[in-house]
């Protein structure tokens, strides 16, 4: 009778001294792309400790000083660790980022070849393109050309600077609309931002707890990197609450000119007036008939008691009006605000002279022919010291940035 043949269950199993034990091998070695990225690392876990840069206070932190400035002085080491780069020590760094042709270009392997039927990647369930809704428009990051781009750069390199010497700070983003205004700088990412301008309406939204009405609108946003992008307001705001924070205004600017609704009041601050924007409310054609005339003007004390006898005032055309906004004013040059949005706005300045029904004839220079919006974005550039950098054009009645 013949010998039943083991199987290669019985072989296996009958190793007696483990010879086909095996463990599964890891291996240790780093590439110098992972050494690079663990070196930065460091830097910034000491940042996160201590919210600042090292400095030569002890040898440990020199160590990661010399290390930061080889970073900043290495174009390819920057390209290498820019993307770890959270507390956006490095600033813009130009990244070349691979076409599609370039990808499937570098297919060493033949992973793409492919001469076999591709009826694999043919959809019988889904929506073909045609059938599908029209999505709403969705914001992308678009280049600048570079001779747009140059005004923002130097805007930028400031601003990278009055970190590092301490005028400006960086902090937790928290609310989207008490934080996020235009004029203002912003991290999202690891990539400097600039909040330009905005497109903003108050929308009522229903709430289990109650309507509520909050911003609406779009932005326009300037990146480091050259781009720029039309991001929803609100979704602007959700994006560097997730992964960004804001930057504070230059200290030297908050010292010495003014704070307005900015959210950076602080208990020691002592407010000097108001800065208000009214309508007016006379049946004179030539005033009614006036779109987007508004006043700019300040007062010490409470608004509604400046303006409860505007009737009587030539200053309010002898009219009533109506308040449309006020800001409040703290510390010093409280009236030099107002002084500002004057002659910011003056190209628009109206320009009438009349007589009214009693006689009296009318010159006003506090009034100007500029949406609210606009007026509203002067505030806050004003506030944020980056006024100096625009222009109003009355034309196209909106603020746009000066060309050097």
């Amino acid at each position: 009778m013949s010998k039943k043949k083991p199987t290669l269950d019985d072989i296996f199993n009958d190793d007696e001294f483990g010879l086909l034990d095996s463990k599964a091998k890891t291996s240790t070695y780093k590439t110098e792309e992972d050494r690079l990225i663990d070196s930065f690392e460091e830097i910034n876990v000491f940042l996160d400790k201590n919210s600042r840069e090292p400095s030569t206070s002890s040898m440990s932190e020199y160590g990661l000083l010399a290390k930061l400035k080889n970073f900043r002085q290495d174009d390819a080491k920057k390209k290498t660790v820019k993307p770890f780069d959270r507390h956006n020590l490095l600033g813009y760094v130009e990244i070349e980022k691979p076409s599609l042709d370039d990808v499937l270009n570098d297919d060493d392997l033949g992973l793409l070849d492919s001469d076999e039927d591709l009826s694999i990647f043919t959809f019988k369930h889904t929506p073909k393109h045609e059938d599908r809704k029209e999505t709403d428009f969705v914001a992308q990051r678009t280049p600048l050309k570079e001779e747009d781009f140059k005004p923002y750069e130097g805007m930028f390199q400031k601003v990278h600077k009055e970190i590092k010497e301490g005028k400006r700070e960086i902090k937790k983003f928290k609310n989207t609309e008490k934080n996020l205004h235009v004029g203002n700088y912003y991290i999202m990412d690891g990539i400097l931002l600039y909040l330009e301008s905005a497109n903003l309406e108050e929308s009522e939204i229903e709430l289990k707890s109650g309507n509520r009405i909050r911003l609406e609108g779009r932005t326009k946003t300037i990146f480091e990197n050259g781009t720029y992008s039309n991001m929803l307001f609100r979704s602007l705001g959700k994006q560097i609450q997730k992964s960004g924070k804001l930057i504070t205004n230059s200290n030297d600017y908050a010292e010495n000119e003014l704070f307005v609704n900015s959210g950076l009041v602080k208990e020691e601050d002592v407010q000097t007036g108001w800065i208000y924007v009214l309508k007016s409310k006379s049946i004179d054609q030539k005033i009614s008939g006036i779109k987007d005339l508004y006043k700019i003007g300040f007062c010490s004390n409470s608004v509604d008691d400046r303006i409860k006898n505007a009737k009587k005032e030539a200053t309010y055309l002898f009219a009533d009006v109506k308040k449309i906004a006020s800001y409040r004013v703290y510390n010093r040059n409280a009236d030099k605000l107002e002084n500002l949005l004057h002659r910011f706005f003056a190209p628009a300045c109206l320009d009438i002279e009349f007589t009214n029904n009693k006689g009296q004839r009318i010159n006003p220079r506090e009034w100007f022919v500029v949406p609210f919006e606009v007026i509203e974005e002067a505030v806050h550039l004003i506030l944020n010291g980056n006024v100096v950098n625009y222009t109003y054009d009355v034309e196209s009645k909106s603020i746009q940035l000066k060309h050097v």
